[in-house]
């Protein structure tokens, strides 16, 4: 953990797709039947940066520790990590999707938080999240929340985030 000459910096947490990452791309492989998970998983290394929210956690980052938390299952670690660095964004703490892990992204992401806020030392003082769900759910837990509204929610990412629990 980032310190300061005051003691433990708080902490930012941001997801990505959707707030940092523009997925609109690769959608196309949610909207047919099957799904194509891996394919859609896999052009993530394509994703432009969304400027709003890559400028946002790049301001949260001078001032605070700096938490990934996104639905991308952990078998995309690497790309992600890359693509992160790619973009010039911050590479801080990255928290993923486990194996096997297919609850809604608003369960999913609340329990990290509240795991997150039990670890001494930081409070979490910012939530950015592109899901009104998830946003709707961290602040009845109590965390001061952000929806990111800069891109259009599609039904097709909203489907995967909160009925089938896969990003």
């Amino acid at each position: 953990m980032r310190q300061s000459t005051l003691g433990p910096v708080t902490i930012a947490v941001f997801d990505i797709d959707g707030v940092v990452a523009d997925v609109r791309h690769r959608l196309h492989f949610l909207d047919r039947s099957p799904k194509n998970w891996h394919r859609f998983f896999q052009s993530a290394a394509t994703d432009n940066a969304l400027s709003e929210g890559a400028e946002l956690a790049r301001i949260a980052d001078r001032d605070h520790e700096l938490v990934w938390l996104t639905g991308r299952p952990e078998w995309i670690r690497d790309l992600t990590v890359d693509w992160l660095a790619a973009c010039g964004l911050p590479a801080g703490r990255l928290l993923m999707r486990r194996p096997g892990d297919h609850r809604a992204a608003r369960l999913m992401k609340i329990e990290v938080l509240q795991s997150l806020s039990r670890e001494p030392g930081a409070p979490i003082i910012a939530f950015v999240d592109d899901d009104p769900e998830v946003i709707t759910a961290a602040t009845r837990a109590g965390f001061p929340a952000t929806l990111a509204e800069w891109v259009p929610r599609s039904r097709s990412l909203a489907e995967a985030q909160e009925k089938l629990g896969r990003t």
